[in-house]
């Protein structure tokens, strides 16, 4: 973008940015079984993509494993807000773990709408990433009916029993425009395809999404804070790029950044993924200040004000 007429260094702050209600539910979750029953609480996998947090729960005392066979017989253990297959659960029971379930409400109703269709004999489309932990645990809730695609070309290989009953849910991460473009492949090859009853991208991603798409567009440069492993956070890259920024690059922490980004550069976008806490997005803040860029305007694109309620152990 031109930066003619724009004053010189500052910095727009795209909100909302960083926690979203599901991975504040999930970090919650945790900090309150340390709260309430001390350590060791186990959690599988990482509780949402993010190292800084689950370096912070590691030093309160979570302890975080890959399956449940690491977890010793009769603990208490955490599930991710990613969600798992039903094999994950029933093994942790079979070794009577104390379950608590923090997979994020808006990942469980994609489990559910993919049951449901399976069930009635559909096959399910999951558009998603393969290998990403939502997928792979959307996907575990009905393997024999499920298929994953990622790009419209895959749309082309897919194989189905019956092409009048086929259906459609998504990875609730990915992008929204994606989403539509495999879709309209989708209709275009299975006339009868079936949607789900709602949208399954998460209302915070499309929010964070459309705020970077706002300073995008008036920005020389954007910088999204965000985990390496974090979809979200890396989609925002090309969203800010496309929606007029002449570079973008996605950090993990202020470590990552370079000055030689900021030649030429007047104004700097930043935001970050839903998973990423508040303080990297200052520690960036603090870095661009002592390069120059002390104006900080926030941009506020919508107010967020949705909470999730407590997950129940089982």
């Amino acid at each position: 973008m031109s930066t003619a007429g724009v004053q010189q260094h500052r910095v727009l702050l795209a909100a909302p940015r960083g926690f979203c209600a599901g991975v504040e539910r999930a970090i919650r979750t945790v900090e309150e079984a340390l709260d309430r029953f001390g350590p060791p609480v186990y959690v599988r996998r990482q509780i949402v993509h993010n190292p800084q947090v689950v370096a912070d729960l590691e030093r309160r005392g979570a302890v975080f494993v890959a399956e449940t066979d690491d977890v010793p017989r009769g603990a208490r253990l955490v599930l991710a807000a990613h969600g798992v297959p039903p094999r994950v659960r029933e093994r942790a029971h079979a070794r009577d773990l104390q379950v608590v379930d923090a997979t994020c409400p808006l990942v469980t109703k994609t489990h559910r709408e993919t049951q449901r269709f399976a069930a009635a004999g559909y096959t399910v489309v999951l558009i998603g990433n393969l290998e990403h932990d939502e997928v792979v645990g959307t996907r575990g809730h009905a393997p024999d009916h499920v298929v994953v695609v990622a790009h419209p070309a895959e749309v082309d290989e897919i194989s189905v029993p019956d092409e009048q009953r086929v259906a459609w849910v998504s990875q609730t991460t990915f992008l929204a425009e994606d989403v539509a473009a495999i879709v309209e492949r989708l209709r275009r090859r299975f006339p009868a395809l079936t949607d789900p009853p709602s949208e399954d991208i998460c209302y915070a991603v499309s929010n964070r999404r459309a705020a970077v798409q706002i300073i995008a567009a008036r920005s020389d440069l954007v910088i999204i804070v965000g985990a390496r492993n974090s979809h979200n956070s890396a989609n925002m890259v090309p969203v800010a790029l496309s929606a007029g920024a002449e570079a973008a690059h996605r950090v993990e922490s202020a470590s990552e950044l370079l000055p030689d980004w900021l030649d030429g550069v007047a104004t700097v976008g930043l935001s970050s993924g839903a998973s990423v806490p508040e303080r990297l997005v200052r520690e960036v803040l603090n870095w661009l200040a002592a390069q120059g860029y002390v104006e900080v305007e926030e941009v506020v694109s919508t107010v967020e004000t949705q909470i999730f309620a407590k997950p129940r152990e089982t």
